[in-house]
């Protein structure tokens, strides 16, 4: 089985980078990624951060399809349950109509931020994530104008009326989003990179419980992972030193200014705590040369029964990141 590879690309900011730098980097990246053989390069959606410039991926989506000639961008994802699944629909729309056979329209139902984004929002509303699925479902006659009669905007058309529909992907990273995808018959990607437990069963679930659906009659699945290569193991754990930080500053609510430098990973000093949270966190991540880097992908496809694997890096110097993915390519593309 050929192995396909993808990119997810958060336009991460490092200490003392700006966000425009960031954003920058990420059509590179994606220019880059088109040249290596890379089969998507989706990006993300964050709010109130430094540490991500990576706010609008419908707004960063035309620019990189613009920039780029073939490979297909997406997003990973739109963050659903804030929005109109009718004006998701017209804006992904326009993305194809732009870049027709290009564009996947990825949804999760996470929000995306802390609390106090989430108000801003969803401003004169609550944020309702069990009315997802409906959510979801009423995306999906839009893109499709498959409203049914009984519906009161029976024959209301998301605009413009093009001849390709994007591709829509369940994102998440627990098991009710594998129940979701494999009931409504639609592509699955499991956020490893998010959670690093339970994944395996939560794909299992979504496999052996698929339903053929007028979207897609058998399972279409991928798995998302953390992944730093560099030509030695020693090298990579350097560069992957920084996200090690980064990810004990998140979860301790430390205040960040972007993704630290190696330098600083190295010489902080890590609690026994922090030092057994490096190594779960590290369940969601690959590291090493590009060997290993092979080896470990290639078990994924196993373990989660795909062909399609996509990877996330985070690091400091964005030479680093390019250096990754080069290898990585080289290797496997």
């Amino acid at each position: 089985m050929s192995l396909k590879l993808s990119i997810l690309d958060q336009s991460p900011v490092s200490e003392g980078q700006s966000a425009e730098e960031a954003l920058k980097n990420t059509v590179e990246l994606a220019q880059s990624a088109e040249k290596w053989g890379y089969t998507r390069f989706w990006v993300s959606e964050h709010h109130d951060t430094y540490s991500l410039a990576g706010s609008s991926p419908e707004v960063l989506l035309a620019y990189l399809a613009a920039k780029t000639e073939h490979i297909r961008v997406g997003s990973g994802g739109v963050m659903l349950p804030h929005y109109s699944p009718y004006k998701v629909a017209e804006n992904f729309r326009v993305l194809e109509g732009l870049a027709p056979g290009r564009i996947d329209l990825g949804v999760g139902r996470a929000p995306g931020g802390m609390p106090r984004a989430t108000i801003a929002l969803n401003k004169s509303r609550t944020r309702n994530v069990d009315d997802y699925p409906e959510k979801v479902e009423e995306l999906l006659q839009y893109l499709y104008d498959d409203l049914p009669e009984t519906n009161p905007l029976y024959g209301l058309k998301a605009s413009p009326m093009v001849k390709t529909v994007p591709e829509l992907w369940m994102l998440g990273s627990s098991p009710a989003s594998a129940v979701l995808a494999a009931k409504m018959g639609l592509p699955y990607n499991f956020a490893l990179f998010i959670n690093g437990e339970g994944g395996v069963s939560f794909m299992n679930h979504y496999i052996n419980n698929f339903t053929p659906s007028n979207y897609l009659e058998k399972p279409k699945n991928m798995v998302a992972v953390f992944a730093i290569c560099a030509e030695t193991d020693e090298e990579a754990e350097r560069v992957a030193s920084s996200i090690d930080l980064s990810m004990i500053m998140l979860e301790q609510g430390m205040e960040s200014k972007g993704t630290p430098s190696p330098e600083k990973a190295i010489s902080y000093r890590y609690s026994p705590f922090e030092l057994k949270r490096i190594q779960e966190n590290r369940k969601r991540m690959i590291v090493g040369n590009p060997n290993k880097i092979k080896q470990k992908l290639e078990e994924l496809s196993e373990l989660y029964q795909t062909d399609e694997i996509m990877l996330v890096s985070i690091t400091y110097d964005f030479q680093d990141k390019l250096k990754s993915y080069a290898l990585i390519a080289d290797e496997m593309l």
